[in-house]
């Protein structure tokens, strides 16, 4: 089964909520809003701080804001930044496999793993959070 992290997924929840809003927004409030813990949305918030997709203010009445440079970000740079490269199988991103002289599945598994790369990198994280 090929599934996101709940890093990714609480990020592009975050990067959705803090789009749709008018206002700064803050961990508290879109952790309480999607029910998830709020350490963990304070960690990602800032780990996407750091990377820039989002901005922060800070001080009692700060949070935070989307960087406008967000259209430009494609989901598979996005996910890869959070994750570390994509593969659906440990062979399509790393090259120490007990089995590489034996297999047969690589060149299809490697097929498979491009085109879902490739889909991916045609949203943007603009499509996520319209």
């Amino acid at each position: 089964m090929l599934k996101i992290t709940k890093k990714t997924e609480y990020a592009l929840i975050a990067i959705r909520h803090i789009s749709n809003s008018r206002d700064l927004c803050s961990s508290k409030e879109i952790s309480t809003f999607y029910n998830i813990p709020h350490e963990i949305m304070a960690k990602t918030l800032q780990k996407l701080s750091r990377m820039e997709y989002v901005r922060a203010i800070k001080g009692s009445n700060g949070g935070y804001y989307l960087n406008n440079s967000i259209g430009k970000i494609n989901l598979v740079d996005f996910i890869e930044n959070l994750e570390g490269p994509i593969g659906i199988v440990k062979c399509a991103t790393s090259t120490t496999c007990d089995l590489i002289e034996q297999c047969n599945i690589k060149s299809p598994i490697d097929k498979i793993n491009s085109n879902i790369k490739n889909m991916l990198s045609k949203i943007s994280l603009q499509d996520i959070s319209n």
